[in-house]
């Protein structure tokens, strides 16, 4: 087997066909199909079920797809053990929240750039859902996510808590208004939609945004309300036009922090971006009985996969 025949076929499983494998690959349809044929001949086992022009996994591809991950991952960890025996260079794949992307990773990528410059960054933003599964299949090399996260295979080391507040256009009724929330999958939403249960608000008005800025400003035209990062709020040029209210501190506290691998290394420019973002952050002080309290709330959302 070859490690490009592995790639072009979770490529192909993972864009859903051979077509759009060919141009995440930049390559034709039949190079592609000619490569999956090849690992099918030298496994001497059909990977897929051919239905009309669609592809469906075969069990002897669900079984390939784990082992081509596993494969594959050492490939890139390999390059990167290599590379960092001399110096820190290659490609490091970061996601982030649009609220983490905004308050904290500028100044943390211009350390990190500064003690790496021969490095190639690649920054993605996505809702929590989206970065977590992201990084369990190795697209992605670390992501800053709100936690806790809880599963076997990644690590979820906090940098720093968030506190959550509630916004809505000077002069509104909350009461009255939509909630508006990020798509599905944001960890926040969790939360605005837990403090809208405990506040008895309709919760059947609800309106979804994909930005940041989108959401703020339909929040300060009077469009409805949201929870927001008290520091992402205080940075917006909408400030002046929203009323900000403090939260209890179970719904409003959020830890958030870098997930990665378990069995990843943890690299010296993963460490330089932890420890950039972490002294650049304050967590807040929290009593015993307040950490208690936001415990029992954090685990009652968290993401467990």
């Amino acid at each position: 087997m070859e490690l490009i025949a592995l790639r072009t076929f979770q490529t192909v499983v993972e864009e859903g066909g051979i077509l759009a494998a060919s141009r995440k690959l930049n390559t034709v349809q039949s190079n592609v199909t000619n490569r999956i044929r090849r690992l099918e001949a030298d496994l001497g086992a059909e990977l897929f079920f051919r239905k009309g022009r669609g592809l469906e996994l075969a069990p002897s591809g669900r079984v390939l797809l784990d082992y081509a991950r596993r494969m594959l991952r050492l490939e890139r960890e390999t390059i990167a053990a290599v590379r960092l025996a001399g110096e820190s260079e290659g490609e490091l794949r970061i996601g982030t929240m649009e609220t983490f992307a905004a308050l904290h990773l500028p100044g943390a990528l211009k350390a990190l750039c500064g003690q790496h410059p021969r490095l190639e960054l690649r920054v993605s933003t996505n809702t929590s859902a989206w970065l977590i599964e992201s990084v369990l299949n190795h697209k992605l090399d670390c992501a800053f996510v709100a936690g806790p996260v809880l599963h076997p295979e990644l690590v979820f080391d906090e940098l720093v808590v968030e506190e959550l507040v509630q916004i809505s256009a000077l002069g509104a009724d909350a009461a009255q208004q939509p909630l508006i929330l990020f798509r599905e999958g944001c960890a926040y939403r969790a939360h605005a939609l837990a403090w809208q249960r405990t506040l008895g608000y309709p919760l059947a008005d609800a309106m979804e945004f994909g930005t940041l800025e989108g959401i703020l400003g339909c929040v300060a035209v009077g469009l409805g309300w949201t929870l927001m990062p008290r520091r992402v709020v205080e940075q917006s040029p909408h400030y002046s036009d929203l009323a900000v209210k403090t939260l209890p501190l179970e719904i409003a506290q959020v830890p958030t922090g870098m997930l990665r691998q378990r069995e990843a290394p943890l690299t010296p420019a993963l460490q330089t971006l932890a420890k950039a973002i972490s002294a650049a952050t304050r967590p807040l002080l929290r009593s015993t009985a307040k950490n208690q309290q936001i415990s029992d709330f954090a685990e009652s959302l968290a993401v467990v996969t």
